[in-house]
């Protein structure tokens, strides 16, 4: 069936949890006249209920009824439809049956994994198919991995329409966040450490740079240490290099970003299913800015303790637990007060093969866990169904599949992505 022949142009899979219901109303408002869409989940009642909440608009939206482990039903769904936009995690646990039915149906395909596990096996299984039947499958559109994502994409355009050369060492500073994390972020984090804890070769996987490249033989070898033995003062000089907190040269303390574990490898994805449109010599990172008060390095080695200490719980059976009583549940969320407040302001900062210095800001008035993704969602959803976009297929992401089309339609929704070429030094 091809895609004019399509009973809807979206379909909202998981439109009763709190991202789903965000994203629904977000299409609600901002869909065009005339776009054919419907919402799909496991309860009719509470489909029902969705949708008497969304205005005269939503009101003409069929509701679809289905279980993610489904498959025929899946395929139905898939079929139906030229998008399947999905809010339903962990992925690892309930997404691959949806990804298997869109890859077959030529149907495209928006999530808002943040799983490096999930992607890969995605990849491994269905890119493949995907190439074949032309659909999209488009990972980690949300906070995970827009921002960062189209971030570097725009900085390379800008760069190589300069003739400023490639991207070489290039850092995403998060120099403001306020918002909050979803209870399905901390459930998908929470799946794959226990997966993680399972299995040796998925632990390899997460742990590498390049674990979501498509050829992982044309990317930097991994690094092969032979051990040796040390001295504790070699031991003590080792611990403090290797500390997440630094001071940039600007004397800006900065830690570990939480999510640059996920959204890194997306990037570098994106980079080779380009073919290496960045560089060769691209090397990226992303960190926390905290400042350059007085404060900011204990702050910094605060906050970079609590992730470390969430992280390293999150593998333990008794200490998951426990942090299962205080982090945020599936399907919980702020108040549409708190959502209000929340913003995000992210820089990424180059210097090119070429010597030149480059910044492209990335920036909303909207928190980044729930609001703002919300509207990345929904706006990749509309323009995968409704725009001219680049010949790809397969296992994709944000940038490849979409790239300057979406970020348009992420200014025209108030976004900031803009690059531009600076003097001094970045960072």
């Amino acid at each position: 069936m091809s895609h004019g022949e399509r009973t809807y142009d979206l379909l909202l899979f998981g439109a009763t949890g709190f991202v789903g219901q965000l994203t629904a109303q977000h299409l609600a408002e901002h869909a065009p006249p005339g776009v054919r869409i419907a919402l799909a989940g496991r309860s009719s009642a509470k489909l029902e209920t969705v949708r008497s909440s969304l205005g005269a608009r939503a009101q003409s939206w069929d509701l679809l009824v289905a279980d993610a482990a489904d498959t025929d039903r899946l395929a139905e769904l898939a079929a139906a439809t030229k998008v399947v936009v999905t809010t339903v995690g962990p992925y690892a646990k309930f997404g691959m049956p949806l990804v298997a039915a869109c890859a077959a149906a030529g149907t495209h395909y928006a999530d808002l994994t943040g799983e490096v596990l999930f992607v890969r096996r995605s990849a491994d299984a269905f890119h493949e198919e995907a190439l074949r039947s032309g659909a999209k499958i488009v990972h980690a559109c949300g906070f995970d991995s827009i921002p960062s994502d189209l971030g570097v994409l725009l900085t390379a355009q800008r760069a190589r329409a300069d003739g400023a050369g490639e991207l070489g060492h290039t850092v995403l500073y998060v120099r403001r966040l306020r918002g909050g994390f979803s209870g399905g972020t901390i459930d998908s984090m929470r799946t794959q450490a226990i997966e993680m804890r399972a299995s040796a070769a998925d632990r390899t996987i997460v742990a590498d740079p390049y674990g979501l490249s498509p050829d992982r033989g044309k990317e930097p070898a991994r690094a092969q240490r032979k051990p040796k033995a040390k001295s504790p003062l070699d031991v003590a000089k080792g611990l403090v290099r290797n500390l997440p907190v630094r001071r940039s040269a600007d004397g800006h303390w900065t830690g570990p970003f939480v999510m640059a574990a996920f959204n890194t490898r997306i990037v570098r994805r994106s980079n080779a299913l380009l073919d290496y449109a960045y560089g060769r010599g691209f090397r990226y990172q992303e960190v926390m800015d905290f400042g350059t008060s007085a404060k900011a390095p204990a702050v910094a080695t605060a906050a970079t303790a609590g992730l470390l200490g969430v992280a390293g719980g999150m593998q333990l059976a008794p200490t998951r637990a426990l942090l299962d009583r205080v982090l945020p549940k599936p399907g919980e969320g702020p108040s549409e007060e708190d959502q209000r407040r929340g913003s995000f302001r992210m820089e990424i900062e180059t210097t090119t093969s070429t010597g030149a210095r480059y910044r492209t800001t990335v920036a909303a008035n909207a928190d980044p866990g729930y609001s703002g993704t919300a509207i990345m969602l929904g706006q990749a959803g509309l323009c995968l169904a409704l725009d001219v976009l680049p010949d790809r297929a397969g296992v994709l992401t944000p940038a490849v599949a979409m790239g300057d089309v979406l970020a348009q339609r992420l200014r025209e929704q108030g976004f900031t992505l803009d690059s531009e070429r600076v003097t001094g030094d970045p960072g």
